[in-house]
């Protein structure tokens, strides 16, 4: 196999085909509900994550597995109209990942997905050179030994390693060893420390698995990250809300994007916020991603929520 192009950002995780349902509230148990609409567009974690940056100018590169359906056209179609250099193994008679999307009246999305076991990602299906050949890698670690294989790639060649987890997969601590950067949901410190709180749960697994950052996406209360030595809070920006379907993965695009423009860790979380928060104001996983100067607009002029409380009683 040839030498990959070096690229700015390697993406190695999930792409899924959305299926986007509007309501204009979520549905009681054991009740019958109309819908209007249904709208298919692409979507996935990482998938996402590496459209958002390769159009802020990033070169970037995709690896992940498809089937051969539809789906599979559509993302395909994606990434090249992009520009995204893609690694994609076809599964023949494989179904695409997909997921049903219900976005209730204030915006807020519930995911039922599913996914071939087929299109599971092997560390068989990688390449070395795939992944070194980059100045940082993301993950989300769904294919969890695939993903650690890659992470101990980069870290081993010098190549920083970002992951957005949501979910304590079986094998995950070898994963999180090999992260540098790692910004999770919420939830997910408090369960995988068995912590209650939040910031020290933060901490914990900051002294536990290394790393230089380990941060958590709040919703509208924003992002707090542990650097090893203080918290950081940044706010979310308010912004009137059509779908939030996406925005943990353009905070990581955003996130990203100021990583490898060198800035400081506060404008990079205001950036990703910033990111965020206007993607939520499109349809679908990537329909609100905005240009470089568009979302540094909302920085210098944009309304935010009020710093959470736990923020204020830091700086105390």
């Amino acid at each position: 196999m040839t030498k990959s192009s070096k690229v700015d950002l390697v993406g190695v995780g999930l792409n899924a085909t959305d299926t986007l349902i509007p309501l204009a509230q979520y549905p009681e148990a054991g009740s019958k509900t109309e819908y209007r609409t249904a709208t298919v567009l692409p979507g996935g974690q990482v998938a996402t994550t590496v459209i958002a940056c390769q159009r802020w100018g990033m070169q970037t590169r995709y690896v992940g597995k498809l089937g051969d359906d539809l789906g599979a056209i559509l993302h395909h179609k994606e990434f090249a109209h992009a520009g995204v250099e893609t690694q994609i193994r076809t599964v023949a008679g494989g179904s695409s990942a997909q997921s049903l999307v219900l976005v209730d009246g204030q915006g807020e999305r519930t995911i039922l997905c599913t996914r071939d076991e087929r299109l599971a990602l092997e560390p068989a299906d990688l390449d070395r050179e795939w992944i070194v050949n980059a100045r940082a890698l993301h993950v989300d670690g769904y294919d969890t030994a695939a993903a650690t294989l890659a992470a101990q790639w980069a870290r081993d060649a010098g190549v920083p390693v970002i992951a957005d987890l949501d979910e304590i997969y079986p094998g995950v601590e070898a994963l999180l060893e090999n992260i540098d950067y790692l910004i999770v949901s919420r939830d997910f410190p408090c369960r995988l420390m068995n912590e209650a709180n939040l910031e020290h749960a933060l901490e914990q697994m900051h002294r536990r698995y290394g790393g230089l950052l380990t941060a958590a996406t709040l919703g509208q209360d924003g992002v707090v990250a542990w650097d090893g030595k203080q918290h950081h809070y940044t706010a979310a920006y308010r912004v009137p809300v059509v779908d939030t379907t996406g925005a943990g993965d353009i905070f990581h695009a955003g996130f990203i994007y100021g990583l490898l423009q060198g800035w400081p860790l506060h404008r990079q979380l205001d950036f990703a916020c910033a990111a965020a928060a206007m993607n939520c104001m499109g349809v679908g996983a990537r329909g609100g991603i905005q240009t470089v100067e568009t979302i540094e607009g909302l920085m210098l002029t944009g309304l935010r929520y009020p710093v959470p409380v736990a923020a204020v009683a830091a700086d105390a």
